[in-house]
């Protein structure tokens, strides 16, 4: 019983600090997705599941939802594919690989920010980007790559590559080194080259590794909002309005807390639901 009381006794902070800043607010939030409050008026009338219903029939919501979509199966494919490929290179120890490692991951920790606003100026017309595309004979949209309903998504979408793939690159890293070196000597000894040995030994102990990466930047693309915040304000027409941006906008923006608080939970949801069967998915492939 003494020990039960003192264990007790040293997770009270932390139980404390779960209860006050994340089960509190994540009940709290869910009350207030129940109501039409409103941030000016400081009051709400409780509405059932109204919004929820409203949400549905938004056509700015549901356009956020699409842009979210398509930045994350966007993004994740390309994002995994090259960090894999970068940290394979890397592992064989090739000259200056080290300088390498940290190059790449240098944007990973540069305060996303000041990355947006340089890629903002990249981005516009007469930025870099632009008078390359001029040099390189093709014609960049008119008032740049940010102001097209066409391009304005893909370009942040270019962007959150670029910065996301270091991370990862180390994620890969540390899953190869955890692979027994004894397998890779004895594939030399067999003749294997690079690319057996990667296809062979590496990509397929590197499972759970996979599943981490996917799930984490599954999580972190479902809440694109800072590059969003800088570089668009989900212009133009709404082409870079993605969810979390939406519930910023309807909630701090617009005050209307009730119907952004709902629309967080059914982002919530939907991010509860990929994470499930990307975990189910990767346990199928473990069975086979």
């Amino acid at each position: 019983m003494k020990t039960d009381s003192k264990v007790l006794l040293f997770s009270l902070p932390w139980l404390i600090y779960l209860a006050v800043f994340w089960l509190y607010p994540i009940g709290y939030s869910f009350f207030l997705s129940l109501t039409d409050y409103q941030l000016l008026r400081g009051t709400g009338l409780y509405i059932g599941f109204e919004n929820y219903s409203r949400l549905f029939s938004d056509p700015v919501f549901l356009k956020s939802l699409k842009n979210t979509f398509y930045f994350v199966f966007g993004t994740i494919p390309a994002t995994t594919i090259l960090a894999l490929i970068l940290a394979l290179f890397i592992a064989e120890k090739t000259p200056g690989h080290k300088i390498f490692q940290a190059a790449y991951f240098i944007p990973s920790i540069t305060a996303m920010v000041v990355v947006a606003l340089i890629f903002y100026n990249l981005y516009s017309r007469g930025g870099y980007i632009y008078s390359l595309c001029l040099l390189a004979g093709i014609s960049p949209p008119v008032n740049g790559f940010l102001q097209s309903e066409k391009t304005a998504l893909l370009s942040i979408m270019a962007m959150d590559v670029w910065v996301a793939i270091g991370y990862y690159v180390l994620i890969f890293l540390a899953g190869i080194k955890s692979i027994p070196v004894e397998l890779y000597e004895a594939a030399r000894v067999d003749g294997a080259g690079f690319i057996k040995r990667s296809v062979g030994i590496t990509i397929p102990l590197l499972k759970s590794t996979f599943l981490f990466v996917i799930v984490l930047n599954t999580i972190r693309s479902f809440q694109i909002f800072v590059e969003i915040f800088v570089m668009t304000s989900g212009r133009p027409f709404n082409s870079t309005l993605t969810a979390v941006y939406f519930i910023f906008d309807r909630g701090i923006i617009r005050g209307d807390i009730g119907y952004a608080s709902a629309a967080a939970y059914i982002l919530f949801m939907i991010m509860l639901v990929f994470s499930l069967i990307q975990f189910k998915l990767i346990n199928i492939r473990k069975n086979v």
